[in-house]
């Protein structure tokens, strides 16, 4: 090897060496001598020796052995890992090396003159490079890896792949090259050895999730391609198999029994049934089905979405006297179905018995609600319909009827309480009333708790009991100036009634407006009829109005019939027969006055009314000193009581204001008025027979108490309690009766409390 030109080279292939028995140092130490030229050295890594590792020695020309040649060593490591002999440039490595850490180091020599210090040589750089060895174990990503395979799988199916690496030199050798095995996990499962992908081992029967669903495998990956003597490295594979629909539901037990009350609503849970499936997830989602039975229309089954139970709910109303108890099939199926595993078990049956319990119900009418007709005349007593109901239960208990009243508040209605029948208790008006809905209750005599309600709808027949009046109140008016046979006004009529085949009116003139009448009705023939002039001239001045007759005649039995009467006005007209002039109550649409007039006219009047109105309330709003402060405070004197005024109407006749104030009296004699019914006179002043005294208390009529039958005489003609003087009655010493004061309104109530009282309430 060392005669060839690049023997330095062939040093790298260190076994070849190793395999002639060839040191690296000896190969070296050949190469040296060929001159001052270095390329690389190799140490090998994980030296364990005591000493220090012998590397190489660099030799130099220039070193003639006599001891002036100094080698020095520079670069990675230089004086601490690596070491020269300064004297021979022996090279060595001062500690234990990891390729894995660093596999190479770059250093520089040179060699100098002892005493001189002159460089004899040229600096050269040179590479050390580790040797590798099989000092690593293969090391797998992961500790641990979780891989998961559809239960039921092929042989062969891949679950997951597993990687390991090594931190030897992959370049030379087999220190790198990994082999990978399984060590646990037979004969489930089996590895690539090359690439590391795990695979089933067994065939689709033996891979049964429902019968082991996990699975622990352990992969080793050895170095040295697996010979012996390499390392080895290993990881675990926590392997699971999925679902998949091989298992159909099945019921846990093949007869239910459930019992239910028979009043149970619609929608009612009857029972649960239970179905297992070894599947999970959606492969466990099942349905139910009522598929055959004599209760298949009377119950329903539904899937829990939480608990996968199928829950039996009632549909329809049952009832214990007419069925006792019901069979039904429930069949059971999962919601998805995987055609590899479909067969004719994937569907299983059970059947459920439900039994209805008796309850005591109150009383069932036979319909829902009714419809009774009776004509609007029918008499007091008469039977309207009847109603009916039962109880149904088996003891069949005796029912009684009654209306509830607040639906027949005005009790027009009554019931039979035996037999149901419904009759007239008052008078019915169609018109008035045209539908009337009342309850009836049905009540158990063995048990009033249980009752029932049903409704009766009431129609009242017409019959024809209102006779046709005029559609609206019809005013028109005739020019004096006009043609006969001119028509003035088209009247229509209403009826309050409602015949089966619709209104037929009959229209013509009454027979007192025959005589001599001054215009003619015509029927149209249409429910409708028009008024039409006999003559040609009418003379405002000579008649203003006429009243026109028109008798109304419907078509119905018993035939009805009115009479309304149309107002016709004469007036003054254009050429064209618009009208100009009328009598002083001319029609309030005639075209003299406009609408906007007639609004303003109302608008007027409504805010006289309303100042007219107010006045007065705040007329009322005085408050008035009481004449009697007390009922303990009775003035009975003349000028309380004896000189009664004018009445409502008389406000000339006295001053109210003595009363109120006496002391004022002596002002009051001084400037009281004159009567309007006693004028004095010099002659009535001082009559012949009356002295000075007695002629100015008695004889002066003008002077206090007025007690004259003028007085009285002038009493207003609008008191409701009319005359309250003496005059006129038979005696005034007699027991009188007061307690008529009280019919005499407010006004007199005071009156009626003091002399309407008993007498023990004066004592």
């Amino acid at each position: 090897f060392i005669l060839q030109d690049d023997a330095l080279n062939e040093c790298r292939l260190d076994y070849y060496i190793h395999e002639y028995s060839i040191s690296v140092s000896s190969c070296l130490e050949l190469v040296m001598r060929r001159g001052w030229m270095w390329n690389q050295f190799f140490l090998q890594e994980e030296y364990t020796g005591t000493d220090y590792q012998y590397i190489g020695k660099l030799q130099s020309d220039q070193d003639h052995g006599n001891g002036l040649v100094k080698y020095v060593l520079s670069g990675e490591g230089a004086g601490t890992i690596f070491v020269i002999d300064e004297n021979n440039g022996d090279l060595h490595a001062t500690r234990r090396l990891d390729r894995e850490e660093k596999p190479f180091y770059i250093l520089r020599a040179t060699v100098v003159n002892k005493r001189t210090g002159q460089k004899l040589e040229p600096e050269t750089e040179f590479t050390i490079k580790l040797h590798d060895i099989n000092d690593n174990e293969p090391q797998f990503i992961k500790e641990v890896y979780t891989g998961s395979v559809p239960e039921r799988s092929d042989i062969g199916t891949s679950v997951i792949q597993v990687t390991a690496t090594d931190a030897d030199d992959s370049m030379y050798g087999n220190s790198a090259k990994l082999v990978y095995s399984i060590s646990q996990g037979h004969p489930y499962f089996s590895v690539d050895p090359n690439t590391g992908v795990i695979r089933t081992a067994l065939g689709p029967g033996d891979m049964d999730r429902e019968q082991r669903e996990h699975y622990q495998v352990v992969i080793e990956a050895k170095d040295m391609a697996g010979q012996r003597g390499g390392l080895t490295g290993t990881t675990v594979v926590n392997i699971t198999l999925t679902d998949v629909n091989d298992n159909p539901p099945r019921f846990t037990q093949s007869i239910y029994q459930f019992r239910v009350s028979e009043s149970s609503k619609s929608g009612t849970t009857v029972g649960r049934i239970q179905a297992t499936d070894r599947d999970i997830g959606k492969n466990a989602e099942m349905y139910f089905t009522i598929v055959s039975g004599d209760g298949m229309d009377m119950f329903e089954i539904s899937t829990d979405k939480d608990t996968q139970e199928g829950v039996i709910t009632v549909s329809k109303p049952l009832d214990y006297e007419k069925k006792q108890s019901y069979t039904v099939e429930i069949q059971v199926q999962n919601n998805q179905v995987d055609p590899r595993f479909l067969s004719a078990g994937s569907k299983d049956m059970a059947t459920v018995r439900i039994g209805v319990e008796d309850v005591d119900e109150p009383p069932l009418f036979d319909k829902a609600s009714y419809l009774m007709e009776v004509k609007e005349d029918a008499m007091v007593g008469v039977t309207v319909g009847s109603v009916s109901a039962m109880d149904p239960d088996g003891a069949r208990s005796m029912v009684k009827y009654s209306i509830d009243r607040r639906t027949d508040m005005d009790r027009l209605f009554n019931v039979h309480p035996g037999n149901g029948s419904v009759f007239l208790l008052k008078s019915l008006d169609r018109e008035e009333t045209a539908w009337h809905n009342i309850s009836i209750i049905a009540t158990e005599f063995n048990n009033p708790r249980q009752s029932s309600h049903v409704p009766v709808y009431i129609r009242l027949l017409d019959i024809n009991d209102n006779a046709p009046t005029f559609a609206t109140i019809y005013e028109t008016f005739v020019c004096e100036r006009t043609k006969a046979g001119q028509r003035i006004q088209t009247v229509s009529a209403v009826d309050a009634d409602e015949p089966s085949m619709g209104h037929k009116f009959f229209f013509s003139l009454a027979s007192e407006g025959m005589h001599r009448s001054n215009f003619t009705v015509r029927d149209n023939g249409d429910n409708t009829a028009s008024i039409l002039t006999r003559r040609a001239t009418y003379s405002r001045l000579h008649q203003s109005i006429y009243l026109i007759p028109v008798v109304i005649t419907d078509g119905d039995y018993p035939m009805q019939s009115s009479t309304g009467t149309l107002t016709v006005r004469v007036c003054t007209c254009d050429r064209e027969g618009n009208m100009e002039l009328c009598s002083a109550e001319a029609l309030s649409s005639s075209p003299g006055l406009s609408t906007g007039a007639l609004i303003a006219i109302l608008l007027c009047a409504i805010i006289l009314l309303m100042i007219v109105v107010l006045f007065t309330a705040l007329k009322r709003q005085r408050k008035q000193e009481p004449l009697i402060i007390s009922k303990e405070d009775v003035r009975d004197n003349v000028v309380s009581y004896n000189d009664e005024g004018g009445g409502e109407e008389d406000t000339q006749a006295f001053d109210i204001g003595a009363l109120r104030h006496p002391d004022a009296a002596v002002a009051l004699e001084e400037t009281a008025k004159q009567r309007r019914d006693i004028i004095p006179t010099d002659t009535m002043l001082y009559p012949p027979n009356c002295g000075p005294r007695v002629l100015e208390n008695d004889c002066n009529p003008t002077a206090p108490p007025y007690d004259s039958l003028a007085t009285y005489a002038y009493e207003g003609a609008g008191s409701v309690a009319e005359s309250l003087s003496s005059l006129g009655s038979t005696s005034s010493e007699a027991e009188q009766d007061y307690h008529y004061l009280s019919d005499w309104g407010p006004r007199f109530r005071k009156l009626a409390d003091m002399y309407g009282a008993e007498d023990s309430d004066f004592s």
